[in-house]
């Protein structure tokens, strides 16, 4: 085993000792991990950099992350499951996610539905440049030894400013080598993927300009001129900083396959864990598929980690997991973490001739999870999902493999919406609509109950459920130009969203093309749309089955944060239908009324009740949250009626 000790520096009871049903109290542990991996051992031969790192006498290289444990107080009363939380730039996603805790406390406990059902939760560090802040997890690992290249770091502005650090949202940095190079590079796009304009190396340096006040410092750079919001600019420079962060990949396998597997004294779940399973949203999602793409469901001792797997908006991706001078963090458009292969099967790049699949490896050594992917609508505008069940020519759809289950959840963005409406985050930048409202977190439980039970009890979940070639329902997302602009000031994006082929060298962990060389697009689709312009397939929530609002999974920037006409990336877009038939006229709104699509709220309401529990019977949803997806439906209803209520002048 490849975990050496484990070191409880904290225990206490978990949310001020609240029992949770059957199951009772739960215990808090919180610690170091401390690790020692063989370079030469083959389940670690794919870990970048991993032989150049320092060694110990015995020839391992040493490396430590945090850890928390939430369990069972009574491990009896328990299920005796592990559910791994791939933690979200240091930061646990399931408690919001699944149980609901607010997004501005993702420890909180929330409604407790994990902790109804027994499972012992398990987070750890896995990347090296998070913030060292007081509750983030995060992992120490090594730099590899000799090492200098060149690294490339993309940033867009929100607000006008002269500094930038080289880094993605405040994370650690990869330091310059040196203050002066003069052969690295800034370059400005009016939009990502557009044409690249070379900025006078004089008119920038490494450093920070302040008040106008210029202070040499290898982890920003500044620009006089300034970087203007909206424009997307790219530094390429020199680094000697290589941490091998493909450890963190490493950590994650061995602390689960030791709590799932080791008998030793210092295992808190020894004798405990009967099945494991994991959840990853977003980057940790995508962290997820990098771990099935290089075989990391198994061990050193060849045992299996994971027994299944939830790798939810994760779109296509990867991400910069296991690369020399990577930034886990980013979201860039020329990343290695946007690479072939995207399926789960086997096939081939008619383009570059190349054959893989995300699961290829693992088939090879019987070592496959179950697997559920799931995806919101911005997945497909941005994310590129829809490669991952369909060819890499738009020609045909794929059919996952027996052990994989494709889900889209129709009209959503990426994070779970919400009331009240806004249309300003507070680290995106603003949209010209109200961002979306759907929240899809009753489909991520059932989506979790259907793979536990698949895992446990071999009951097969639901069929794939996304957007499709042979029914019409997966098109260009050009082609539905002429949809949104039908709709009254909705506007649509002037650049589309859409994938280059890429290519950073023969060695894929190492970018030895920066910029990459750039290839032939892949196709572009995303769900079709209703005469609404609400999606057509993937598991349709009342808000898409008994709409009050078009619901997208993209949203234009505001002029007022620069790129207009740009996507944002991550938010998409609510934007309600007029009350009543009158406004509707008045504005040459094609989309009926609320009030010619419904009686009365009690009208409305029975719909919405009857669209929840058709959901329930496909198992797409659960019974408990009929009554939490009807009282959303309601606060919505009453929001919008409010609205024309205000409209309306004093006397009417």
């Amino acid at each position: 085993m490849a975990v050496t000790s484990i070191e409880i520096k904290e225990r206490g009871p978990y949310a001020g000792g609240m029992s949770y049903g059957d199951v009772g109290a739960f215990e808090q542990l919180d610690g170091t991990v401390h690790f020692a991996v063989d370079p030469s051992d083959p389940a670690n031969s794919l870990i970048t950099d991993l032989e150049l790192a320092p060694k110990n006498a015995a020839g391992l290289v040493e490396f430590s992350t945090d850890f928390r444990i939430v369990r069972p107080v009574d491990l009896d009363k328990g299920s005796h499951k592990l559910f791994f939380d791939v933690v979200n730039r240091g930061n646990p996603a399931s408690l919001y996610m699944i149980n609901g805790a607010p997004s501005n406390d993702r420890t909180s406990p929330g409604d407790g539905f994990l902790m109804r059902r027994g499972y012992t939760q398990v987070w750890c560090g896995w990347q090296h440049d998070v913030p060292q802040e007081p509750g983030f997890l995060r992992v120490d690992v090594p730099n590899a030894t000799g090492i200098s290249g060149r690294i490339a770091v993309t940033f867009q502005p929100n607000e006008a400013a002269t500094t930038q650090m080289l880094s993605d949202r405040g994370h650690l940095p990869y330091p310059a080598n040196s203050l002066d190079q003069p052969d690295a590079e800034l370059t400005v796009q009016e939009y990502d993927g557009g044409p690249a304009t070379v900025i006078s190396r004089s008119d920038w340096a490494f450093g920070k300009l302040e008040n106008g006040n210029f202070t040499p410092d290898a982890s920003h750079i500044g620009m006089a001129k300034g970087f203007e919001p909206g424009k997307v600019y790219r530094c390429i420079y020199t680094t000697a900083t290589a941490p091998v962060i493909g450890l963190g990949l490493a950590g994650v396998r061995d602390l689960i396959s030791h709590l799932r597997y080791s008998t030793s004294r210092d295992n808190p779940c020894a004798g405990d864990i009967q099945h494991t399973l994991a959840f990853g949203a977003s980057q940790s999602g995508r962290f997820l598929r990098q771990m099935l793409y290089l075989a990391m469901n198994q061990d050193e001792n060849d045992q299996i980690v994971f027994d299944g797997i939830i790798a939810h908006i994760a779109g296509g991706r990867r991400g910069e997991f296991n690369q020399r001078f990577g930034q886990p963090s980013n979201l860039v458009k020329a990343s290695t973490g946007a690479v072939f292969p995207f399926a789960d099967i086997d096939q081939t790049d008619p383009e570059t001739g190349r054959t893989d699949g995300l699961l290829s490896r693992l088939t090879a050594r019987a070592k496959l999870p179950k697997i559920i992917l799931t995806n919101s609508s911005s997945e497909y505008w941005s994310g590129h999902a829809a490669l991952t069940h369909i060819d890499a020519t738009g020609s045909k759809d794929i059919r996952p493999a027996d052990s994989v289950r494709i889900y889209h959840f129709s009209g959503t963005h990426h994070p779970p919406g919400g009331l009240p409406l806004e249309h300003i985050h507070p680290v995106l930048g603003s949209g010209v609509h109200s961002f979306n409202w759907v929240d899809y977190r009753p489909l991520m439980r059932a989506a979790l109950v259907n793979l536990d039970a698949w895992v446990t009890k071999g009951t097969t979940p639901p069929d794939s459920n996304h957007p499709r070639l042979d029914d019409g329902t997966a098109v260009p997302s050009e082609s539905l130009k002429s949809s949104f602009q039908a709709f009254p000031e909705f506007g649509f994006p002037d650049h589309v969203r859409h994938l280059d082929r890429l290519d950073f060298g023969p060695d894929e962990g190492v970018t030895e093309n920066l910029p990459p060389l750039i290839g032939k697009p892949y196709p572009a689709l995303v769900p079709n749309v209703d005469a609404d312009g609400n999606d057509v397939a993937g598991i349709r929530l009342p808000d898409v089955a008994a709409p009050l609002a078009t619901v997208t999974g993209w949203n234009l920037r505001h002029p007022d944060t620069g790129g207009p006409g740009q996507t944002h990336q991550l938010l998409g877009s609510t934007v309600p239908f007029a009350f009543t038939k009158q406004e509707r006229q008045g504005n040459s709104d094609p989309r009926p009324s609320i009030e010619e699509r419904y009686a009365s709220k009690e009208d409305y309401l029975d719909r919405v009740e009857g669209v929840a529990r058709d959901l329930v019977t496909e198992r797409y949803m659960l019974e408990e949250d009929v009554p939490r997806v009807g009282q959303t439906a309601s606060e919505q209803y009453d929001l919008l009626e409010s609205q024309v209520k205000q409209a309306q002048p004093a006397g009417d």
